[in-house]
């Protein structure tokens, strides 16, 4: 059983303080719902990236970041089991890049001008 209840205290953590009460009965030593907690990963998401974070958070980061990744993980607080449920996307997609303009030689300044 230890090695399906290996939930980290980092992880038990975030399901104490970010995560959200679930209706589903822990499978394994089913005592209590599982806690479902929402982790942030993506480039663009700085020291963020790689925490637990609220629905609410969740709700700010969509509006003012580009894309992201979200894993959804229930966990168990009581006998540590957790499992990944979900992993989607959220955020504004990256603006396009500007194509280079290139010049021709007709556009060039020599130094004489």
């Amino acid at each position: 059983m230890a090695e399906v209840c290996d939930a980290g205290p980092y992880l038990l953590r975030a399901a104490k303080f970010h995560g959200l009460g679930s209706d589903v009965t822990c499978p394994i030593c089913r005592k209590e719902q599982v806690t479902l907690v929402s982790w942030v990963f993506g480039e663009k998401l700085g020291p963020v990236s790689g925490s637990a974070r609220t629905p609410e958070e969740l709700t700010r980061l969509a509006a003012s970041q580009e894309e992201f990744s979200v894993h959804v993980v229930e966990v168990c607080r009581t006998c540590s089991w957790n499992h990944l449920v979900q992993s989607y996307v959220l955020g504004s997609q990256p603006a396009p890049k500007r194509p280079r303009r290139r010049s021709t030689g007709q556009d060039r300044r020599t130094a004489s001008e």
